[in-house]
């Protein structure tokens, strides 16, 4: 390497830390913060992590899951956090004289949206089958399998036990990330919107990209469903911001959306683009400026179960529907005919006609990219 690359990279060079393969990464993490004290800074994705950062007492470690295959003492190396497209010419990875692999990581990455990858998803959920633990002791279950090419996830996420929340100021660096509140409650708060406050049953929050926010508190049994583009995101903790902050701007645009907030008990149902079904649109179509909508949809008060039927097409990006009561049935001349139930979901890709039927209790939430 010349000189002239040394002066670069040192000048491009944001932090070091200490790369450790993990077999176990949840066992991993929960040494090195529960039992040594250091404080997560990073860590992707949230509903399955296999990678975790950390820092204390003056260093920062790296945690990767990896198999035990390779001794770990070959895979232990120095990553260098940089200013990488500044870098031209430089290798990914470097060699001391004495041995030690340097890899060379980019401190800001460029959001990566994997190109869709169209498909019609039916996902029933099967009691306790399917779940596991993800970030902050969430147990998570897959609702998009395969993530339409990485493109998409969402997740039905649970806390059973309740109480505080193992949680810290975080953000994420996402493209589109909403969660409605399912059942129970959680509390949570959120940069420059002031107190911490309640989601119910019903109740829906928009994240913009890089807004931090903490959960503090949640009831036994929550249920909450999140969506968010693209699958694979990265969760940084900001260890130095207080929430609730002082500043409060609720109308604020973090990455060109707004925070949205939307408390069901307030929400009027309007008509829906189908005959006899009724909708209560959550304000995230206003909020991202046409990126998406959600919308919790139920038949008109004048309209007995089982009557009604909308004939529909979907042409965008993404339509993601998830039964939250009662039942719906679903046909297309493409994908067949198919009964969902409480807690049951499904995509349906672009370009398919279909007609959907109403039954006893319907509630359905619905996402659509564009809104």
């Amino acid at each position: 390497m010349t000189n002239e690359n040394n002066d670069s990279l040192c000048n491009h060079i944001r932090s070091a830390c200490l790369r450790l393969p993990c077999p176990d990464l949840d066992a991993s993490l929960t040494f090195f913060s529960e039992r040594l004290g250091f404080a997560v800074e990073q860590i992707h994705p949230a509903d399955a992590p296999n990678v975790a950062v950390l820092s204390g007492y003056g260093m920062r470690l790296r945690l990767h899951a990896e198999p035990a295959a390779v001794p770990a003492q070959n895979r232990i190396c120095i990553a260098l956090s940089c200013d990488r497209a500044a870098l031209v010419g430089l290798p990914n990875q470097l060699t001391s004289p004495c041995g030690v692999r340097v890899e060379l990581c980019d401190a800001e990455p460029e959001l990566h949206l994997p190109p869709a990858e169209p498909a019609f998803i039916v996902t029933h959920h099967q009691a306790n089958q399917g779940w596991h633990r993800g970030r902050a002791g969430m147990h998570y279950r897959d609702l998009i399998p395969g993530r339409l090419g990485g493109r998409f996830i969402a997740s039905h996420i649970r806390i059973p036990d309740g109480g505080n929340v193992p949680d810290y100021v975080h953000y994420h660096r996402v493209r589109l990330q909403m969660i409605l509140c399912k059942a129970g409650w959680v509390r949570v708060v959120y940069e420059d919107q002031g107190e911490p406050f309640v989601l119910r049953a019903g109740d829906c929050v928009l994240q913009p990209p890089q807004i931090r926010h903490r959960v503090l508190e949640a009831s036994p049994g929550l249920e909450v469903i999140e969506l968010g583009c693209p699958a694979v995101h990265e969760t940084l903790a900001d260890h130095a911001l207080s929430l609730p902050n002082e500043r409060h701007a609720p109308q604020r645009v973090f990455s060109g959306q707004r925070f949205v907030r939307h408390i069901a008990a307030a929400a009027p149902h309007t008509q829906w683009r189908a005959a006899g079904f009724a909708a209560r649109d959550t304000g995230i179509a206003a909020a991202t400026d046409g990126l998406a909508s959600a919308k919790v949809i139920r038949l008109t008060d004048t309209m007995p179960a089982r009557t009604v039927q909308a004939t529909l097409r979907h042409d965008g990006e993404l339509l993601f529907l998830y039964v939250l009561r009662g039942s719906l049935g679903l046909q297309s001349p493409q994908h067949g005919s198919h009964t969902l139930g409480q807690d049951d979901s499904c995509v349906i890709p672009a370009g398919s006609a279909f007609a959907l039927h109403a039954g006893d209790g319907l509630e359905l939430l619905e996402v659509c990219l564009p809104g």
